[in-house]
């Protein structure tokens, strides 16, 4: 009987945390720095005279990406499989979309207002990139210490091979969506439309064709039309659950909004560059979901200058 059989999935996380001691210091000072932000907000919460209009506002932009999940994934029902280039380029779509989003929904929202709370375009910008290098540690270490599958890679993550392949394509997905939410959450807590409409409008354009190349992923893995369909638009409701916590994060502390900023938009760039992009290169279509990433980069730039 190998190690792995015999030991618990906590004993294999913590095993795993032994074998890699600087990331999983790292997830664990993410997530202190996490919490500490959430309960300082929290406990200044009481101040924001706009938080009620703030969840209903994130709340309703979280909801219009689960919304926008399910639709997406609908076609999965009567597909069977779609041809990979479409596949690419679908996928192409949403990573310029969410690159898009986080430089000008986030990042730049974020330096303005980093600027105007500290009189300073410096030390504005450097609590806009410890949010960033705080996104990145996150979503690091939970890609480190999270079991889950990508359709393309296989299963990977300490104790992996103890859980159910449909649990691990759904931590694969939450992977994902649990930024997105976040930063709606985010764009929201001022309770204002001009940052968060443009930002949860591109998330939920990105979400329908995001969820129709995951329900087919499921697909392509052997799981059944309705089950695909099912887990791929369950997985959307990790967006309005992530927009609550965006929203909790910032919406009490002024500091915690542009450090805020940057921690979803890290997220989402970090979630880019390790999963989205490199998923679109694997099939020789590096050019047709290079052109898609540019057209939904474009997209949502034209929706920014628009809406916000």
């Amino acid at each position: 009987m190998s190690q792995s059989e015999t030991l618990s999935l906590s004993q294999e996380i913590k095993l795993h945390a032994k074998q890699k001691p600087f990331a999983a210091a790292g997830l664990l000072l993410a997530l202190l720095i996490v919490v500490a932000m959430f309960v300082m907000s929290c406990l200044n919460i009481s101040q924001h005279k706009l938080i009620q209009q703030a969840l209903n506002y994130a709340l309703l932009g979280g909801t219009a990406g689960f919304v926008a999940t399910t639709v997406g994934a609908l076609p999965a029902l009567f597909l069977k499989n779609i041809p990979r280039k479409i596949e690419d380029i679908m996928l192409g779509l949403a990573a310029g979309m969410m690159l898009a989003a986080a430089a000008f929904s986030l990042l730049l929202p974020g330096l303005e207002a980093g600027e105007a709370l500290t009189n300073h375009a410096g030390t504005g910008a450097a609590i806009v990139v410890a949010g960033m290098m705080l996104g990145v540690l996150l979503m690091l270490g939970l890609d480190e210490f999270t079991p889950h599958e990508h359709s393309k890679t296989g299963p990977c993550g300490p104790g992996h091979e103890r859980c159910n392949r449909v649990w691990l394509f759904v931590f694969a997905i939450a992977l994902h969506n649990l930024p997105e939410g976040m930063a709606v959450g985010v764009a929201f807590s001022p309770g204002e439309l001009s940052a968060g409409l443009p930002l949860a409008t591109a998330i939920a354009l990105q979400d329908i064709p995001e969820g129709l190349a995951v329900a087919m992923a499921l697909r392509s893995a052997g799981f059944g039309a309705g089950l695909s369909v099912s887990v791929s638009a369950l997985s959307g409701l990790l967006e309005p659950i992530g927009a609550l916590i965006g929203v909790g994060l910032t919406s009490g502390l002024a500091l915690t909004y542009p450090a805020g900023m940057g921690l979803a938009a890290g997220a989402m760039i970090f979630v880019v560059s390790h999963e989205v992009i490199p998923e679109t290169h694997r099939n020789g279509h590096q050019t047709a979901a290079t052109i898609g990433l540019m057209f939904g980069f474009a997209v949502m730039m034209v929706l920014d200058t628009s809406l916000g």
